[in-house]
């Protein structure tokens, strides 16, 4: 092999490399997730090739202003599902208070929705002292260790 075959080698197995681990840490890679409260605004399935389930919940609460002039703050948080048994149990839980559980992707994929928030699992309603996971139904009951 001469030396501009060995660099041209290496180049391209070096861009490859650096484009495949940006590729995983923009699409691939679970940057966050966590659990957000609130009330089903909109969910619905949209799109022109890929189906999507996308939704906004509504977020409410009290918020700190300055001079003790607070009062009561919205929050949008909009998110996609791709699994329909979540979408389902969403849909069946859109009339009560829920908790999803999410994980937040630095991109977002055609396939898994415009947001980058998505959600895996629905947690039960508000007021309860436990809760579990959904996996078929909303329970009634909320963990403790959350």
């Amino acid at each position: 092999m001469s030396t501009s075959t060995k660099v041209i080698t290496w180049t391209s197995v070096t861009v490859v490399l650096v484009l495949a681990i940006y590729i995983f840490f923009k699409f691939f890679f679970v940057y966050s997730e966590g659990v957000n409260e609130g009330d089903i605004n909109y969910f619905q399935k949209e799109g022109f090739i890929f189906k999507t389930y996308e939704g906004k919940m509504i977020q409410t609460g009290l918020k700190s202003g300055k001079g003790g002039q607070g009062g009561i703050q919205s929050n949008e948080f909009k998110f996609s599902v791709e699994e329909e048994r979540v979408a389902q149990q969403i849909n069946a839980g859109s009339n009560v208070g829920v908790k999803l559980h999410w994980k937040r992707y630095l991109g977002t994929l055609p396939w898994r929705g415009n947001s980058q928030y998505v959600v895996d699992s629905i947690y039960a309603g508000r007021g309860g002292s436990q809760e579990s996971r959904v996996e078929s139904s909303i329970p009634t009951e909320i963990p403790s260790e959350l």
